[in-house]
């Protein structure tokens, strides 16, 4: 598993491509839910989402002819458009493995930082591995990585640096890198602070995979796509078990009021999965102290108009 220093070595590594990004008190939405809220804007990074910090810490710790080989990766959008951007910035070229009904505006994004898509009704990870092995392209995963770990890890040290008192880190799991990354730091800078992992109740990977003991594979069907993983990942459970203090998990009903409301609070025009943290707040499913100092992580907003329509609705 990745070590502070990893995660330290990262940020250094990655800090001329990516933005450090602000993290915002956010009073009257968190007074909705009893705590003090901070948010960590992350739906301002580079490709409107944390995934350019892990990807480009990825990217950059490769060796130059696997580099030059072409990347390959499969995603829902997010990490999609991070290696497509990052394969750019490195003099090379991605193709992008998504799902038949990956959100259009994301397969755009994706194919506007010059990304190659390749969309499938099938499972993702076949297809990637057919056309690794057909055509040589250097994997760089999406979650189950230690590069991408450490590189995500750097939301958590910005988080450390900017409020250091925290009480409580709420962060939302998929695969479970960007949790991975950040309670590795923050544990080990603040090892007081509890960190608390947020899945949606219909794409619950992680949650199923502590009660395993193993990688499970499952079918999620969340709207919030960016926390649609099939499985959890061998090195983010190893993490997560570790580092993180619980999992628990939302509806999605929940998440489209949270991200109404955060839209309406704070003006940060979230996406669904950016938004989970918050749900877990105001539901009460993160079982926080009221009082308590939080951070939630807002990990993206790559969401387009006609989906903001049909999620929230008339006002």
């Amino acid at each position: 598993m990745p070590t502070l220093d990893d995660v330290r070595a990262a940020a250094a590594r990655i800090a001329p491509h990516v933005h450090r990004t602000p993290t915002m008190s956010a009073t009257s939405l968190g007074a909705l839910a009893g705590v003090r809220l901070h948010l960590k804007a992350e739906l301002f990074q580079k490709t409107g989402s944390f995934k350019v910090r892990g990807v480009f810490n990825a990217v950059l710790s490769l060796p130059p002819e696997e580099v030059a080989r072409g990347l390959v990766t499969l995603s829902a959008g997010n990490h999609a458009a991070a290696l497509a951007y990052a394969a750019r910035g490195a003099g090379t070229t991605a193709v992008v493995v998504m799902p038949a009904h990956a959100n259009p505006g994301k397969v755009a994004a994706v194919k506007a930082y010059g990304g190659e898509v390749v969309q499938t009704a099938g499972a993702l990870l076949e297809a990637v591995t057919e056309i690794r092995e057909r055509t040589g392209r250097t994997l760089v995963h999406p979650f189950d990585d230690p590069a991408v770990i450490a590189g995500a890890g750097t939301v958590g040290l910005e988080i450390a640096e900017d409020v250091p008192d925290a009480d409580v880190v709420v962060v939302q799991v998929g695969g479970g890198g960007l949790i991975a990354g950040i309670a590795t730091a923050v544990k080990a800078v603040n090892p007081h602070a509890t960190v608390i992992g947020v899945e949606p109740e219909n794409a619950d990977a992680m949650t199923r995979a502590l009660a395993a003991g193993a990688p499970v594979d499952v079918v999620p069907a969340s709207l919030a796509d960016g926390l649609n993983a099939p499985f959890a990942g061998v090195h983010t459970l190893a993490a997560v078990r570790e580092h993180v203090d619980r999992v628990v998990t939302v509806p999605d009903d929940a998440i489209v009021e949270a991200m109404r409301l955060t839209i309406e609070r704070t003006k940060l025009a979230v996406e669904p999965a950016g938004a989970a943290g918050v749900a877990a707040l105001l539901t009460g499913a993160a079982g926080i102290d009221k009082g308590a100092n939080v951070v939630c992580v807002a990990t993206g907003g790559n969401v387009d108009a006609a989906t903001f329509a049909r999620l929230l609705g008339p006002a």
